[in-house]
């Protein structure tokens, strides 16, 4: 209840207000009677206090004292009965409470306090009553609603019909789900402050944009392991509206609820569709047939011109426990599935391993269809640096035009993936180039190809100490760059004397001239041939 209903009470019909009327409409959530001095250290936001004026009667400053506190706390107001031990309110006080809007209420002597306690606790509690009626009913209206199927956008349109403002439900990224409305998405004008927003850890606020004079206020909903999603209300909704307030909150239970059985249906559906594609890239079907009919369950063509793309977080998944690695990708690779959909190209989502693979239908040329493509690319890099702390990276396939083309596109977008990393590269999308060496790699048994990968590499073949990794992987980027020192100290972000020093000792490690062209051409095969065993998943040691 609000401190103004307090005078459309029958018994307490002659309370008068004689300072801080504009705080009239604060709430009041209990009531409390002044029986010490000390009575400030008792009191709690939404306190209504009572008091005869017996402490108060020869110490004003005490009484100033007490108004300010009592504001400061956050508490409803105070009723003095001023007329049975003070001569009236000191002016200061008045001045101070009407300056604070801190109700100051006048009561008549005739009334007992214990009486106003009693009534008013009465009162309270018919209000929470209702309250709570009004909760179970509209809870079970909502809940009724979802069982019926009817669905989040219809529930948004009766909410909105409740409340009388437009109801949008948004992802944890702001991407619109559903809307009470058929006009333009109320959520369109977020973006500047998005990375406020999504910062906030608050379950409630409110806030106007100037761009279009129009206040919003953002509940928080939350699912599964504290999965966050927004209702963002296209008007303003005070806390102090205790029954505008709850109606929103019953729906946003509700909504949660339906979220969180959306979200394990499509977990199913993640799971289902990853092991089919799983099974495909690692030849597990074993007829043209068998492919085209789980094919068409996913909705994949078997004729369309496309480019797959392989993505992976710039994050090292040996430096952080398994269960982390998983969850953290897992949300990125999550944000990035409802990313695609909004792109102009049709397209598929997969995650295989530590890695995402996105088909897309290009219907083009590659030059063409990356041409539009990659912008869109980079953009969900973008995004991705902005809602985590990581940054993702692209190997892209050459074009494909079958179904059955989709494992080799698939290694070719892995194989520009690893090398993008093999130059320690972030952030990057990088466009497959045929090796042609590669492929003829393939056909060779691993064990020979793992022999020949720890002859030439000698004690350098698996480094475990910082600086023999230093020295490999200076070694790596040294023949990559053409055996140009100034080039390789560039990409290192080291001095060059470094690299002359580095390459020196290499040359001494292994007993190789480095400036020798069979010797350079060995060693660049026999780095093709580690990233060939990593794949493979061969450790050798």
């Amino acid at each position: 209840m609000k401190v103004s209903d307090l005078f459309q009470v029958e018994n307490f019909k002659d309370f008068r207000i004689v300072a801080g009327a504009k705080g009239i409409d604060r709430e009041i959530r209990n009531i409390n009677m002044m029986d010490a001095p000390d009575i400030i250290d008792y009191l709690k936001p939404n306190d209504w206090l009572v008091t005869s004026g017996y402490h108060l009667q020869h110490d004003p400053k005490f009484v100033i004292e007490l108004v300010r506190q009592m504001s400061a706390r956050g508490c409803a107001a105070l009723g003095i009965k001023t007329r049975r031990f003070m001569n009236d309110l000191p002016e200061e006080v008045i001045r101070l409470a009407d300056e604070l809007s801190f109700p100051l209420i006048d009561i008549p002597n005739r009334i007992p306090l214990v009486d106003i306690v009693n009534q008013t606790l009465t009162l309270i509690l018919d209000a929470r009553t209702k309250e709570l009626q009004f909760a179970f009913d509209t809870h079970q209206r909502f809940t009724d609603h979802i069982m019926r199927g009817e669905g989040i956008d219809r529930l948004l349109r009766n909410l909105a019909g409740l409340i009388g403002f437009p109801a949008v439900l948004l992802d944890t990224y702001f991407k619109t789900i559903a809307t009470s409305t058929e006009t333009p998405e109320l959520a369109e004008h977020l973006p500047p402050i998005e990375q406020s927003l999504f910062q906030q850890k608050t379950n409630y606020s409110s806030f106007s944009l100037i761009e279009t004079h129009r206040t919003f206020t953002l509940f928080a909903l939350y699912t599964y392991k504290r999965k966050r999603y927004f209702l963002l209300i296209a008007g303003e909704i005070p806390l102090s509206d205790r029954l505008l307030v709850l109606t929103v909150e019953q729906a946003a239970n509700v909504l949660a609820f339906e979220l969180m059985k959306d979200e394990a249906l499509k977990q199913s559906d993640r799971k289902i569709r990853d092991a089919f594609f799983s099974n495909l890239v690692s030849g597990s079907f074993t007829t043209e047939e068998e492919i085209a009919s789980r094919a068409r369950e996913f909705h994949l063509s078997r004729k369309q011109t496309s480019v797959c793309v392989v993505g992976k977080l710039d994050m090292d998944n040996r430096a952080v426990t398994f269960t982390r690695f998983q969850m953290e990708t897992g949300e990125v690779y999550e944000y990035l599935e409802g990313e695609m959909k909004a792109l102009p190209f049709a397209g598929h989502f997969f995650v295989k391993d530590y890695v995402c693979v996105m088909l897309f239908e290009i219907g083009a040329s590659l030059e063409n269809g990356l041409r539009f493509l990659v912008p869109h690319l980079k953009r969900m890099q973008e995004r991705v640096e902005q809602f985590f702390p990581h940054t993702l990276s692209f190997g892209l396939s050459n074009i494909f035009t079958d179904l059955f083309d989709i494992p080799s596109a698939y290694q070719e977008a892995v194989d520009a993936l690893q090398s993008g990393l093999q130059m320690s590269r972030h952030s990057f999308i990088q466009i497959y180039q045929s090796k042609g060496i590669t492929d003829v790699l393939r056909m060779i048994p691993t064990d020979d190809l793992q022999k020949l990968y720890q002859e030439t590499f000698q004690n350098l073949a698996f480094p475990k100490k910082d600086e023999d990794q230093a020295l490999f992987h200076t070694l790596y980027v040294y023949l990559e760059s053409n055996c140009q020192i100034s080039e390789t100290a560039k990409k290192l972000f080291v001095h060059r004397n470094t690299v002359i020093y580095r390459i020196e000792k290499c040359e001494n490690l292994l007993g190789k001239d480095l400036k020798d062209p069979d010797t350079t051409f060995q060693l660049r095969l026999a780095f093709r041939l580690r990233s060939l065993l990593d794949q493979q998943g061969t450790d050798g040691e």
